[in-house]
């Protein structure tokens, strides 16, 4: 087997509308392709990140909560790379969404910081510095 690269990442949300708005007014990702899925009652939209099409959101008729703790099993984060992110930050904040306090890697030594999507999906921004 010989992977090339992560393909894409697919989020289900509980609001479509709300999260479309999240990830495309606030993130400022690229819808691609948008279909609704009449024998699903399901909407699919395709964003890309930076040029590169990389996540797809998915909403779905009453979709079960997922419990989300920092170090439980599963996906732990989506993390995006970033320029400034100081600048990120209070963009943000400007945008009402809560942004935890910038921390140091001490790997590193790069700076990151976290937040949540509509639903709760924690979500990074690491500094490229």
């Amino acid at each position: 087997m010989n992977l090339l690269k992560i393909h894409h990442i697919a989020i289900i949300c509980s609001d479509y509308q709300k999260s479309k708005d999240f990830y495309v007014r606030i993130l400022g990702l690229t819808p691609k392709n948008e279909v609704y899925r009449a024998e699903r009652d399901s909407y699919k939209l395709d964003l890309e990140v930076n040029g590169d099409y990389q996540i797809e959101l998915f909403s779905f008729p009453d979709p079960p909560a997922r419990l989300s703790y920092p170090e439980s099993a599963g996906l732990r984060h989506l993390a995006f790379e970033i320029e400034e992110i100081e600048q990120a930050v209070h963009y943000l904040n400007e945008q009402k969404v809560e942004v935890e306090a910038i921390r140091v890697d001490p790997l590193t030594n790069k700076k990151f910081t976290f937040f949540a999507d509509p639903d709760g999906l924690p979500i990074e921004l690491y500094e490229r510095g």
